[in-house]
């Protein structure tokens, strides 16, 4: 069956929004800035306070259902109208499943770069597929069958290419390893937030602006109570604030103020995911669960050309010593190298992570 012209825009809109939000998110880890206390210079690793953000976003699309629903009151606009009764509890689980998956992501993606981040999250359609066969009582075709395969394949590929290729300082093999790791073992949770929505969105026709609204308010307090208790949590390694607790909020709005960019960055993240999962549940009540996870995973090309684009990644230097290798700083999203008394030398590719 043919799309209609409002299916593609919903894909369309999820394409672009769901680029602008990875992409943030990692704009927002490569700065540099100092923390509270006159700390030294850190990278900004917040990932549960942009979940928070996130959220927010997410919030903010319940404050616009009610807003349109009170300028559609009197027009015959049944999608904003009454709707069948249902107890918002009902979002708790998804909104759960959001929220451990979004803060493991945010975690990983401190450990590895935007394009394996991305192409890992294709593990999805995997978990998605298998779960909707499961919970749903669907019947996939034998192309879905095979594109699952062929997705396998591609994440074998994804953590060959990140097991073998070379690593800098600040992404070791180990964290690499582990970020990886992360990225799929949230892509379970995801899958399970994927279907509960499915079950509960065709069930009670609940409005997608409504819906990704309730998700968003639940997260956004459960998970902002939890930011007291990850104040004093010891997190070791995994810790990336000075303090080396689970998350430090106050060290992050002291980075904010001291680099202010980093807040246009959180603003993009915010702003877009609340546009991306307007659209992701939109497409999960005008087709599928599925879907939508095909969909998703679309934004891979467009956040690997972009992250080569911006100077956040590389191809593998050359062997050919008659191909140059690109300098360091040559996007002015980086920060440039320092000024020395020495001529440029030559050095290798540049970090995966990009400093501003």
């Amino acid at each position: 069956m043919a799309w209609t012209r409002y299916q593609l825009f919903l894909a369309g809109l999820m394409l672009v929004t769901g680029s602008i939000n990875t992409l943030s998110a990692k704009w927002a880890d490569n700065f540099v800035a100092q923390g509270c206390g006159g700390s030294k210079e850190h990278s900004f690793q917040h990932p549960f306070l942009q979940a928070v953000g996130m959220f927010l976003g997410e919030f903010s699309c319940l404050a616009v259902f009610y807003l349109l629903r009170c300028r559609a009151a009197g027009q015959p606009d049944a999608s904003l109208g009454p709707q069948q009764p249902f107890n918002p509890l009902l979002f708790l689980p998804p909104a759960l499943c959001d929220m451990t998956g979004t803060s493991i992501m945010y975690v990983a993606l401190n450990m590895t770069s935007a394009s394996s981040f991305q192409m890992l999250r294709g593990a999805v359609i995997i978990f998605t597929g298998l779960f909707s066969v499961a919970f749903l009582g669907r019947r996939l075709a034998l192309s879905q069958w095979l594109g699952i395969l062929v997705t396998i394949a591609g994440l074998v590929v994804v953590g060959l290419a990140d097991l073998l290729s070379k690593h800098d300082d600040q992404h070791k093999l180990s964290e690499v390893i582990t970020g990886d790791l992360l990225i799929i073992m949230a892509q379970i949770i995801i899958s399970i937030q994927m279907v509960l929505e499915e079950k509960f969105v065709y069930k009670h026709n609940v409005h997608p602006l409504r819906a990704v609204g309730t998700e968003g308010l639940f997260g956004l307090v459960i998970l902002s109570l939890l930011l007291v208790p990850m104040y004093y949590i010891p997190a070791g390694s995994f810790s990336g604030n000075p303090r080396g607790v689970l998350e430090d909020a106050l060290d992050a709005f002291c980075q904010v103020g001291r680099q202010p960019l980093i807040a246009l960055a959180l603003l993009g993240n915010i702003s877009s995911i609340a546009f991306f999962n307007f659209a992701g549940i939109s497409v999960t009540k005008e087709l599928s669960a599925t879907t939508r996870m095909v969909l998703d995973s679309l934004r891979t090309v467009v956040i690997w050309a972009l992250s080569l684009a911006l100077g956040w990644e590389a191809f593998p230097p050359s062997a050919d010593p008659r191909v140059p290798h690109p300098p360091v700083g040559h996007c002015p999203l980086q920060r440039a190298a320092p000024p020395t008394a020495d001529p440029p030398v030559q050095g290798p590719a540049p970090s995966r992570r990009g400093r501003a």
